[in-house]
């Protein structure tokens, strides 16, 4: 499987730590455990920020970086070794793991830190943290404070100033390194081939879960822990819902599929969504607005580059797809002004794409200055314009109502234009029709 390596996880606490003001510190804690339901669990997963940094799978830790300590800059605080505990939930890094596993330059029982984090923080001028998104921790940080402006008149210096870490820290995660790109090669191999499963296995009788059933199968059968969202099966009119998670009716002849899935390999996001014909063939009406969205998506590549900014890849979406919608009759009036105007907005109400890293939807400010954000070598954005006509849409023809269609791809910037990552799936209609009869 791959992983980040370590040597990564050293060279981004470095990084953060030079773009600190000296004399500064950084503390930041792991993710809560969830609790589904009275004493069960959700699975565990890492806060993004904190994997990003640390590497460090487990709950109750915190992550302090000290740039300059003599010391070592990087101290972890985690549990400690429990025989006992360990017997019941799992194996611990402990502190030893910590220092000789996960790089901490020092490392303590997470029991101890009330004890011994405000004389980290003391003295030091400014404390960066991800406040407000963690309001206990917030609440325990102030504690740490308190305790040493109670000792102020003893000599004690408590910070003055106190920064938000989500700038720093998110800009640095805006741009993707060769090995996360490596690593989200992987997350979307596999998803491509969960999304091919789910198109063979597609047939008129079975439910909408059956193929989420074996999105879930391939998934896990790759090695990913768990997809990256809840995955979305929606088919016939459940394919204009754009969140749609029901996951449970009945695949009808005739209808269309719409899957919006992918996993995760070591916390990075795959984000796929594919639209096929139950049966294995488009009608006419389904193939018209297919082609549409499909087009829409490739003019949206072509946008994606250095230099370009953010929004030209939507702009390019809605000027296809706003075309088309008249080509079809479905919108009356110039191109242009049904633009000016958001005409559009009736049959594509969301934007072509978001950043896509750790967090499926990820970090990273889409404007700087109030202007679109230029893209860059590295970043990695979703490409998924749809065409959605509401089963109740009375100003269309009833032919046309209930088709839902999206087509989503995961790219990355490059020096000439944008990597592909998610191409392992058929995409045209030819390929599709070819993809699913062959598989019956």
């Amino acid at each position: 499987m791959i992983h980040i390596p370590k040597a990564e996880y050293t060279r981004r606490r470095k990084a953060l730590m030079a773009q600190m003001e000296p004399n500064s510190i950084a503390i930041l804690p792991a993710a809560a455990v969830a609790i589904r339901n009275r004493d069960v669990e959700h699975v565990y997963r890492q806060d993004s920020d904190f994997q990003y940094l640390s590497g460090f799978p487990e709950p109750e830790a915190v992550i302090v970086l000290m740039p300059g300590r003599q010391h070592g800059e990087y101290v972890l605080f985690c549990r400690e070794r429990n025989v006992e505990r360990e017997l019941w939930d799992g194996l611990r890094a402990g502190t030893e793991g910590a220092i000789r596993d996960f790089g901490a330059d020092d490392a303590f029982p997470i029991t101890d830190i009330d004890d011994i984090l405000p004389g980290l923080i003391e003295g030091r001028d400014r404390v960066y943290s991800a406040m407000g998104s963690n309001a206990e921790f917030d609440r325990h940080l102030m504690e740490w404070i308190n305790v040493i402006r109670s000792k102020a008149h003893l000599g004690a210096q408590p910070p003055n100033e106190f920064v938000a870490l989500d700038h720093l820290l998110h800009d640095m995660r805006l741009y993707k390194s060769a090995a996360e790109v490596k690593v989200m090669r992987e997350a979307a191999r596999i998803s491509c081939a969960a999304h091919v499963k789910a198109m063979q296995a597609s047939r008129a009788g079975l439910y909408e879960f059956s193929l989420e059933a074996e999105l879930d199968y391939e998934f896990r059968k790759g090695g990913a822990k768990m997809p990256a969202y809840g995955s979305i099966v929606a088919a016939g009119r459940n394919s204009c819902i754009l969140h749609y998670q029901q996951n449970d009716a009945l695949l009808k002849d005739g209808d269309l599929v719409l899957i919006d899935a992918g996993c995760e390999i070591d916390c990075y996001a795959s984000d796929i969504t594919r639209t096929w014909p139950v049966s294995g063939k488009f009608s006419p009406e389904q193939k018209a607005i297919y082609e549409i969205v499909l087009a829409s998506q490739e003019a949206a590549f072509a946008q994606i580059a250095p230099n370009k900014h953010w929004n030209q890849a939507h702009e390019a979406t809605v000027q296809v797809i706003t075309a088309g919608l008249v080509k079809l009759g479905l919108l009356q009036g110039n191109v242009d002004e049904l633009i000016a105007s958001e005409a559009y907005r009736a049959f594509y109400m969301h934007r072509a794409g978001h950043w896509l890293g750790m967090d499926v939807h990820d970090v990273g400010e889409y404007k700087v200055g109030g202007e679109w954000r230029v893209l860059e070598v590295g970043m990695a954005l979703t490409v998924e314009p749809g065409i959605y006509i509401s089963p109740d849409n009375q100003n269309v023809a009833k032919k046309w109502r209930g088709i839902g269609v999206r087509i989503e791809d995961d790219v990355v910037v490059t020096k000439q234009g944008c990597e592909i990552l998610t191409g392992g799936v058929p995409k045209t209609v030819a390929e599709i029709e070819a993809l699913m009869a062959a598989a019956r």
